[in-house]
């Protein structure tokens, strides 16, 4: 359906792409050769690993010293040896890190920072996530220069023209791609400068596994123009679910069409759910019930037995110890427990019941798609989707809604990081859904005759214009769940007003989401209708822009002369990184400053 066209740069280059997930992380790459189509390769062959030729992950686990030393990374941490060698050594054990990235909004009872494991004292997830982007390059490089023929030579030419991909879940936002592109600069991938920093893209992990299903003629033979697929990317620590419809197979044109849903419903929730079942209930009372007989059933069951459970009338087997345990009272015999299929299948049921839920939302937000002639159909991806159990309850829950559920039979955990480079040589999603409102607090004139504003009336503030207003308001830019297309603008105009000139020389506005279901929010302070919901308000990113060169007029007002300037707020929201310009007329001429994006700073402005 979408054939990769030739590379049209004028040198040769390597972009490579990092999938780095909550419990496996992996890589992908293609090198750019002019005026040739490129092939994309996903890397197979890990240190650790060399007796499973044709992997294409490793385990998101690291060993670290007690002074942060990095020891031992992905499968290279999971041998036996090195667990003897960590724990003669007390060295700490790091997994799920990534789930400390999240934003606060996917926080939830069942996930949230008291319930996932804590990170090593004196480091930050992004020094971690720098530390698993190194490890992974290494093998990027390694595999590169013992696979290509000439490959050190080759290797060589290129190291300083690479272009990076980091895949993401669909409910990360610009503070997370910020921290993830410092973890690129902290690994050394790229320098620490504008050129630097344009060598990162970004793309959804759930937009990259549409590009995956493409690239790989899953969807060439059903989908026809106007016709729509969701693709469900079930991963270990998140659940992504995105809607697209197909404009025109030929050329292939793609527009989101629902705003992405993301839950933390991943596999790794079924070990949580499994680790508790053990110690509260089935083993409380049994001499097996102990930490360290615990974690070896844990081990296996993640491994062994929860990825082949099938069927909930069926029971699954742990291994645990040697052939000399046993307690009938809980149904230990020779070394292996018992459980239900019954029990197995209710650590599932949770994440079975919210992703049936975020599919039917994704249905419901796209209503033009929500029959089977509209939505052709829906591809499960990710590591997740390989168990068997979670295929066939999400295939049942299609099934009642009409629609097909496909699993693609290649190996679907290859799907973002190979979508991501797809991504970057075949932008084919030209629309996209914003995923929360994007606007700034400002000051809003005061209007005496509004009863809201007259209720307000303790926080009015005089400008130097010598005009009234009201703080903690809120203008929208960019509402939630438009369309929007790639580097289409959205702006806003705002005055600043000051009574020198040189207190104008630099704009600094800060962007704010809101995440509410109101859709015109006016007031960051409360939620018409509602209880305040301060949380609903969240700031996003600081925009920058020297303005020193703009010549200032003096003005006169009630209380004297003061300095006035004009300027709007330009978002480009079509992109898979939100990105912001401030301009203002000077002469007759629209100008535009060279913008930086910062996050965490504060500012107010007048609207």
């Amino acid at each position: 359906m979408s054939a990769l066209k030739p590379f049209s740069g004028p040198r040769r280059k390597l972009v490579v792409a990092f999938d780095v997930g909550t419990t496996y992380s992996g890589a992908a790459y293609a090198l750019l050769d002019p005026g040739e189509i490129p092939k994309i390769q996903s890397i197979t062959r890990y240190p650790g690993q060399e007796n499973a030729a044709g992997d294409s992950k490793i385990p998101s686990v690291l060993w670290y010293d007690r002074d942060g030393t990095v020891r031992a990374v992905g499968q290279e941490a999971k041998l036996p040896a090195m667990e003897l060698v960590a724990e003669d050594e007390e060295m700490i054990f790091v997994e799920w890190f990534k789930l400390h990235l999240r934003p606060d909004a996917l926080d939830s009872p069942e996930v949230n920072k008291g319930n996932i494991p804590q990170l090593p004292p004196g480091k930050t997830v992004t020094e971690i996530f720098a530390d698993m982007l190194r490890y992974l390059f290494a093998c990027v490089k390694r595999y590169f220069t013992e696979t290509h023929a000439n490959g050190q030579r080759v290797w060589d030419s290129v190291h300083d023209r690479i272009d990076f991909v980091l895949s993401h879940p669909n409910g990360w936002e610009g503070v997370q791609q910020s921290k993830m592109r410092g973890a690129a600069i902290a690994a050394g991938l790229i320098p620490d400068n504008h050129a630097g920093h344009a060598r990162v893209q970004f793309v959804t992990e759930g937009e990259a596994s549409l590009h995956f299903c493409v690239q790989g003629g899953l969807v060439s033979d059903s989908i026809k123009d106007g016709e729509s697929v969701l693709i469900v990317d079930a991963g270990g620590g998140t659940v992504d679910l995105s809607t697209y419809t197909f404009t025109t197979t030929s050329p292939l044109t793609v527009e989101e069409i629902a705003t992405p849903g993301c839950i933390m419903q991943g596999s790794t929730r079924i070990n949580v759910r499994a680790l508790s079942f053990l110690q509260a209930e089935k083993l409380r009372d049994s001499a097996y019930g102990n930490d360290e007989d615990i974690k070896t059933m844990i081990d296996y069951f993640e491994h062994s037995a929860k990825p082949i459970f099938k069927d909930a009338g069926e029971p699954s087997y742990i291994k645990m110890g040697s052939m000399k345990c046993n307690d009938p009272a809980v149904n230990i015999r020779r070394g292996q427990l018992l459980l239900s299929g019954a029990d197995v299948a209710s650590l599932f049921e949770p994440s079975v019941l919210a992703i049936t839920e975020a599919l039917q939302k994704q249905l419901e937000a796209a209503p033009s798609t929500s029959t089977a002639s509209g939505l052709v159909m829906v591809f499960l991806v990710g590591g997740f989707a390989a168990s068997p159990w979670l295929f066939s309850r999400l295939r049942e829950a299609c099934g009642q809604r009409g629609l097909n559920l496909s699993r693609p039979d290649t190996h679907t955990s290859k799907a973002v990081a190979e979508g991501a480079v797809s991504y970057y040589l075949d932008h084919f999603v030209s629309v996209r859904m914003s995923r929360v409102a994007y606007g700034v607090r400002c000051l809003t004139p005061y209007d005496l005759n509004d009863p809201e504003h007259y209720k307000r009336r303790g926080g009015v503030c005089t400008q130097a214009s010598g005009r009234r207003y009201l703080p903690d308001a809120y203008s929208v830019i960019l509402p939630k769940g438009v369309r929007t297309r790639e580097n289409e603008e959205k702006r806003h105009l705002f005055v600043r007003t000051a009574r020198q000139p040189s207190a104008l020389h630099a704009i600094i506005a800060e962007i704010t989401c809101y995440r509410g279901r109101n859709r015109d929010p006016i007031w960051t302070d409360i939620e018409p209708g509602q209880s305040g919901h301060p949380e609903m308000f969240s700031d996003v990113c600081t925009v920058h822009a020297d303005t020193s060169q703009v010549i200032q007029t003096m003005q006169h007002g009630p209380n004297g002369a003061y300095y006035a300037l004009e300027f709007e707020i330009i978002l480009l929201c079509g992109l898979t990184e939100l990105k912001a310009q401030i301009s203002w007329v000077e002469d007759g001429v629209e100008k535009r400053g060279a913008a930086q994006v910062v996050y965490d700073d504060d500012t107010e402005l007048v609207k």
